[in-house]
């Protein structure tokens, strides 16, 4: 569900840039427009493969499929790496649009200092002037989070059919355990109501502090977004990494056998979350030696570092909570 859903905004991405770059079709080579067509039909044949046979262990042609598994692996990787370099790059452009004049800007691209390594592609030097240009040009980068999602998504899944190439499934594990969800049950829909209403307060907040912070010119108002900002996030960080302590508490007074037998999608899942809270442990680190060592040290300073003391707390509980849950047998 997760991987269609990304897969979904991808091809949205993907209509869009097509939209953008055939726009510019006489200043453009070909290769700029038949790319999004080509990653368009190659995210619906993947995510059709992914769903029929994500499931499979294969005992038959075990080279040709690892080695088809692997080719997909390292072309979505290639795809994700690309997006990652390209909403970089735009945001890079952007920035220097904002805090320079268009003459030093271009001064710039031209190659006389050395940020003209950072130089636009062939499609930002053509000029975009009609409404429906600008649409597909915000729009498919706006889109571009969904496809690193779906890449790193895809990678993940393609991962654990290699893993599972040949392999047999111990018998005591063929039993299936269905959560029987219901919506009104207990706490789930407290739960719900809860989620929903922090995910919808975090938007609102964001979207505040992006008009805020980008539109406004005062250092005041600017201010105020900021402290908005970091006190809304620490609210939810404190709540969230109370959860967390309570969750594991709660699984010290719920015994259950724990499951240590060998799970190839259980140990990647365990893989990737410590990964990536490793970029979040570094993010906040630096965040606290560079508050430290500035001065004067203000109220937002003093936020800033709760806020990046409180995120290395919430991933650290977090993922102690996740990983014990992981290996916990059904009731």
């Amino acid at each position: 569900g997760g991987l269609i859903l990304f897969a979904i905004f991808s091809l949205v991405m993907d209509v869009f840039k097509i939209g953008y770059y055939s726009s510019f079709y006489s200043c453009l080579s070909a290769i700029k427009i038949i790319y999004p067509i080509v990653q368009a039909i190659f995210v619906v044949v993947q995510t059709y493969f992914l769903w029929v046979s994500a499931k499979d262990c294969v005992h038959a042609h075990l080279n040709v499929t690892r080695c088809g598994l692997m080719l997909t692996l390292t072309t979505n990787l290639a795809v994700w790496m690309s997006a990652v370099t390209d909403e970089s790059v735009h945001k890079a452009h952007s920035k220097l649009k904002k805090n320079m004049t268009e003459e030093i800007f271009r001064w710039l691209l031209r190659g006389n200092l050395p940020l003209s390594g950072m130089r636009s592609s062939s499609a930002e030097q053509c000029k975009c002037y009609s409404q429906i240009c600008q649409i597909f040009k915000n729009g498919y980068f706006w889109l571009y989070p969904f496809n690193i999602e779906y890449s790193l998504f895809a990678s993940a899944m393609v991962y654990v059919m290699w893993k599972n190439v040949g392999r047999f499934i111990d018998h005591h594990s063929h039993h299936i355990h269905r959560l029987k969800f219901r919506l009104f049950r207990r706490t789930f829909f407290v739960g719900i109501m809860l989620g929903l209403v922090t995910l919808v307060s975090g938007l609102g907040v964001l979207i505040l502090y992006e008009v805020q912070v980008n539109s406004s010119t005062e250092s005041n108002k600017k201010s105020q977004a900021l402290t908005m900002y970091y006190i809304f996030n620490i609210v939810c960080l404190g709540l969230m990494s109370l959860v967390c302590i309570g969750g594991s508490v709660i699984y010290r007074f719920d015994k259950r056998d724990m499951d240590r037998h060998k799970n190839p999608t259980r140990t990647l899942d365990v893989a990737l979350l410590m990964g990536a809270a490793l970029g979040q442990y570094a993010i906040s680190y630096y965040s606290i030696v560079a508050i430290v060592a500035s001065t004067p040290r203000d109220a937002i300073s003093a936020l800033n570092l709760t806020y990046a003391l409180l995120m290395i707390a919430q991933h650290t509980f977090q993922n102690i909570f996740i990983i014990e849950g992981l290996h916990r047998q059904p009731p």
